[in-house]
């Protein structure tokens, strides 16, 4: 691979896939709808090209797409638009992929496999959807299969790390980087799996170099399951941070669901956080190696790092 493309550069795993690629020496196209976020995040990086664009005018995306090997699809729209506007966004996604005769590499989350099984899930276990969110995912899922673009689908747990704004955990990392009171979503005792973004990103760029991992699916699981208590106690561990965490439970999100329509259509997917779907990663590891494990420990500490930064 000579030069990728990376949609939704602008959000936790593209970012990193972004800086994952670039550190190969791969010449990177960063492809997202804000141009001043683009540069703020890659302006200073010679191996990244920023291309502000809209995922629903399929000539943007041709444009970037021109002349690229990869494209890594990280974008994704607020969960109120999935129903009216995620096929869409796919299928110029692939048209583009198409017409540049480029690769997919699709990143992808757990929704498609519906409830736990109580055991861990690989690329075998039946995807048994049963709320609205994962049926449309696995509409996403047939779409590219379907299509005459080479891909791989790359499914994800929750995310954390640098620049990723919009996952559980930053809701809490928040407030413990400003020492104020923090809030943790769902139960803290349940045991469930955060995917340090580089590790991710890491772990599919390793598949798109790998001509075998096309037309297939892959889990990319995390370090290992934690607990929220476990969580909590590694960042009082590495930080001096002694305020509460409370706890979000699904009753408080169907409330704010009354007034917020992204909360409302979050509530349906809550349920991950009390029957945690928990990947394996052994087809992975037969392919490729051993998988990118950073600590949550390690993990944490860079991503707060990171934020500070920000702040």
């Amino acid at each position: 691979m000579k030069k990728a493309l990376v949609i939704g550069a602008s959000g936790g795993m593209g970012y990193s896939v972004v800086k994952e690629l670039s550190s190969r020496g791969i010449s990177v196209t960063a492809f997202a709808r804000t141009r001043d976020k683009l540069e703020k995040l890659f302006g200073n990086d010679h191996n990244v090209t920023i291309h502000a664009g809209d995922l629903f005018k399929v000539e943007d995306l041709e444009e970037a797409a021109q002349g690229v090997d990869v494209i890594f699809q990280a974008a994704n729209i607020p969960y109120s638009e999935w129903e009216t506007k995620l096929r869409e966004m796919m299928s110029n996604i692939m048209e583009a992929a198409k017409r540049s005769k480029a690769k997919l590499a699709f990143v992808d989350n757990i929704y498609a496999y519906g409830r736990s099984t109580g055991t861990t899930v690989n690329e075998k276990s039946p995807k048994n959807p049963h709320t609205k969110k994962g049926k449309l995912r696995l509409q996403v899922e047939e779409l590219i299969k379907t299509s005459n673009v080479p891909a791989l689908i790359a499914h994800f747990p929750d995310f954390y790390g640098p620049n990723a704004e919009s996952s559980l955990l930053n809701y809490t990392l928040v407030n413990v980087i400003k020492n104020k009171k923090a809030s943790y979503v769902g139960d803290q005792s349940i045991a469930r799996e955060f995917i340090y973004t580089p590790d991710g990103a890491k772990a599919i760029v390793e598949l798109s170099l790998n001509e075998q991992a096309y037309g297939q699916t892959w889990n990319i699981p995390a370090h290992d399951v934690i607990s929220g208590k476990e969580i909590i106690k590694t960042i009082r561990d590495i930080t001096d941070y002694q305020k509460g965490v409370s706890t979000v439970s699904k009753k408080m999100i169907q409330f704010l669901g009354i007034f917020n329509p992204q909360m409302r259509e979050a509530v349906e997917m809550f349920y991950l956080n009390e029957e945690p779907v928990v990947l394996s990663g052994e087809k992975y590891e037969k392919l490729i190696g051993p998988l990118p494990r950073t600590s949550y420990r390690e993990g944490l500490t860079e991503t707060m790092e990171y934020m500070k930064k920000q702040a």
